[in-house]
């Protein structure tokens, strides 16, 4: 065989051996693994705490886990899509490991300045392996949870140690309960920006002449 076509041939191979890899590497980010929230949680714009909250994951709702990183994952859900902590998802019943959470939903996590690809996700057919006993997921507490009815019923929505919400929208004069877990320090308005307010260091089954009240709130 001539020697510029023998190389044209090999160039041709690896080409399409590339392209075969890249098909076999990437094609599962379209997939995802199932995880489950375990408890009311904020889902935001990017993976941290000091992106925007995009909207709210209830306890027991399903999603679908795309990719992880670091300690965050990226799920779609019905409603805006978005970031959440690892501490608050469960895979395959089993808790996550938040340092890892990409062991229990079958990614792998490059490091800070490489890639980030997703494998082994899918069917569950076969499962990806799982660290030997996994250590338990402590609930998180530092974070104070508003719900539209009192007794802590209805929908609701979670803000984190000072994290505010200088106008609350869709949720003004909504508010009728919240739950403080944690004693945080929590301000409810019944003005936008801050203005008529009334703090909290406990959590509050009923607001009282606030309820339905309530245009601007800050935890600190």
């Amino acid at each position: 065989m001539h020697r510029q076509t023998r190389r044209n041939l090999l160039n041709l191979a690896t080409g399409v051996a590339v392209a075969a890899a890249a098909v076999v590497v990437f094609l599962p980010a379209a997939q995802a693994a199932p995880g489950t929230a375990t408890s009311n949680v904020n889902v935001r714009s990017g993976p941290g705490t000091g992106y925007a909250v995009v909207d709210t994951l209830r306890r027991g709702e399903q999603v679908d886990v795309q990719r992880c990183q670091s300690s965050w994952c990226y799920v779609v859900k019905p409603g805006p899509d978005g970031w959440v902590s690892a501490s608050y998802l469960s895979a395959g019943g089993r808790p996550v490991n938040p340092s890892n959470p990409g062991i229990s939903f079958g990614f792998t996590i490059g490091g800070p300045d490489g890639p980030q690809i997703s494998i082994g996700v899918g069917n569950g057919n076969n499962p990806q392996p799982r660290p030997p006993r996994p250590p338990v997921v402590q609930p998180v507490y530092d974070e104070v949870c508003f719900f539209d009815r009192t007794r802590f019923r209805g929908d609701s929505f979670c803000l984190e140690e000072g994290e505010s919400i200088r106008d609350l929208r869709g949720w003004t004069d909504r508010i009728s309960s919240f739950d403080n877990p944690a004693g945080l320090n929590v301000q409810v308005c019944s003005q936008e920006n801050f203005r008529s307010c009334r703090t909290y260091t406990t959590g509050a089954s009923s607001l009282g002449d606030y309820d339905d009240y309530i245009a601007s709130v800050r935890v600190r």
